[in-house]
């Protein structure tokens, strides 16, 4: 294929696995209308400088996405696949990143370098969310790439680059990202016994890039909040790290499961793939012929070790290290298709079953998010026969020799597992995970609009709320009871509870919102 054809294949891929189905269900989780609604804030606000909630400063994270966000909604208008906008479009740069590096180091290779990237289940599933971690993962990627440009090459552009983004991504998610960056780099050199690597990194233009790139945002937001020093560096970086104070307790092995999936369906590959670097490192460590295979090494187990040793974890934390192990895995498909042997009869079975099993799940999403369980019956029967199908489709498809479309053809379970969720399980992520149809519920019932508190309900809620309702909520466990009269959510059967929250006042009982459990209230003004 030509190169215009690549990118028109990569750019309609791209657009359905991160783009398409962006409003089918609405935000989800607490980070998602959080984030969301402080972008909609600052932008509401015309202050590019101090993230809002509430009208308070949230200085939890750097601006990156909420700049995005702000940009978004001012083309777009306010809502939440504009929220979810800018980590599509970052995805979408991480993979075109791909293909150009790839076309310069891993000739032949770079359609499918970007394809298997685009497809992991990580990225695909951080590109649909509007939170910081896919922003991070992308610009950390790029720069990532960009410093072995410069390494292979000693081009001081690529260098020049990769502290641009290295910034960018300081900006996305604090200093995380130079602190990765160092100690892969850092292992790499030790790993080649050229130490030298370092200084020569510390080049002093690009530091001054990197300075340039950051420091004006954290000076202001220093500057306009003397809090944040202590909020956003000691409270949500060293005490996030070294100990569980936002109860994110996970066990030390953690990340090795979350990785894994992330890497679906190309798990098994760069397992493969990750053996035999580690076996290379061992026989020929100063190889240069290794030396992709040996970088994307560290560049994968690096953060998944660094995380490991944190007191909090959450997936999203090790997707910065995916896009390596995607690299990996076609790095190892390369050499077993230049040698004309192909992977093993044992690899490829296993790795057709991988890449075909989360069919299952995907067809029978609605059972699992309403029952929280699989179902046996009919339906069951019906996903798991169509999973062994594709499975054995795509074995035979890789034995048949004939090499790419082979591995090509993994894309196919990938675009249907995604096209079932977005179609069959849209509608039950949406009224079980999401504040969206709750909102509406609201609108719909409310005759003038009120103030809303929320009472004993999950904070994913009470965030997705203030999101789609554009206002601060009242938290009656933190004493917010509003005097005037106002709308009250709580789990279904409070109503004795209310009643101890509120002597003297009128309660009416308006409805339920049943899939997520949910009653809702009318409560009179206080009596004067």
């Amino acid at each position: 294929m030509n190169f215009r054809t690549d990118w028109l294949l990569l750019g309609g891929f791209c657009a359905f696995l991160f783009f398409y189905g962006l409003s089918n269900f609405g935000l989800i989780g607490a980070d998602e209308p959080r984030y969301a609604q402080i972008a909609r804030e600052m932008l509401t606000r015309h202050d590019w400088v101090t993230p809002v909630l509430g009208g308070e400063p949230w200085l939890e994270k750097p601006p990156f996405l909420y700049w995005q966000a702000m940009i978004a909604y001012s083309i777009f208008g306010v809502s939440d696949w504009a929220a979810r906008l800018p980590s599509a479009i970052d995805a979408t740069l991480m993979v075109l990143m791909i293909y150009l590096f790839s076309r310069k180091f891993l000739p032949n290779l770079q359609l499918d370098a970007a394809l298997m990237t685009a497809s992991t289940a990580g990225v695909i599933g951080f590109s649909r969310a509007a939170a910081t971690d896919m922003p991070l993962a992308a610009m950390f990627t790029v720069a990532m790439l960009a410093w072995y440009a410069w390494y292979k090459t000693d081009a001081r552009m690529y260098l020049a680059w990769a502290y641009t983004f290295l910034g960018l991504a300081t900006l996305a998610k604090g200093p995380v990202a130079p602190f990765l960056a160092a100690v892969i780099i850092a292992i790499f050199a030790a790993v080649k016994k050229d130490y030298r690597i370092v200084g020569r990194t510390l080049w002093l233009p690009g530091i001054g890039i990197f300075l340039i790139v950051t420091l004006p945002w954290y000076i202001a937001v220093q500057i306009r909040n003397p809090q944040f020093f202590h909020v956003f560096i000691l409270e949500h970086n060293f005490a996030r790290f070294g100990t569980n104070l936002y109860h994110h307790k996970q066990p030390f092995w953690y990340f090795v499961p979350v990785t894994l999936l992330a890497l679906v369906p190309w798990t098994v590959l760069a397992c493969v793939s990750i053996g035999q670097g580690i076996g290379a490192w061992w026989a020929n460590r100063q190889s240069s012929e290794h030396d992709l295979s040996s970088y994307l090494l560290v560049w994968l187990l690096a953060p998944v070790i660094f995380f490991s040793a944190s007191q909090s974890k959450l997936p999203g934390y090790i997707l910065p290290a995916v896009p390596a192990g995607a690299l990996l895995a076609a790095v190892y498909l390369r050499r077993k298709f230049s040698s004309e042997e192909g992977p093993s009869l044992g690899i490829v079975i296993l790795h057709s079953m991988v890449a075909a099993a989360p069919i299952v799940p995907a067809l029978m999403i609605q059972y699992l998010l309403l029952q929280h369980r699989l179902p046996w019956g009919r339906a069951s029967a019906i996903s798991f026969a169509f999973a062994t199908i594709l499975g054995i489709a795509l074995a035979v498809t890789l034995r048949s020799r004939i090499g790419w479309g082979g591995i090509r053809f993994t894309l196919v379970p990938v675009a249907l597992g995604v096209a079932a969720v977005l179609r069959l399980g849209a509608p039950a992520l949406d009224s079980t995970l999401s504040a969206r149809p709750v909102a509406n519920e609201i609108n719909r019932i409310e005759k003038e609009r009120l103030t809303l508190a929320v009472f004993r309900v999950p904070r994913e809620l009470e965030y997705g709320l203030a999101f789609y309702r554009n206002q601060k909520i009242a938290q009656y466990e933190s004493g917010e009871i509003p005097a005037e009269a106002h709308l009250l959510i709580a789990p279904e059967g409070s109503q004795i509870d209310i009643a101890k929250e509120l002597p003297g006042r009128r309660v009416s009982y308006l409805g339920s919102y049943a899939a997520q459990g949910l009653d809702y209230y009318w409560i009179a003004a206080s009596p004067r």
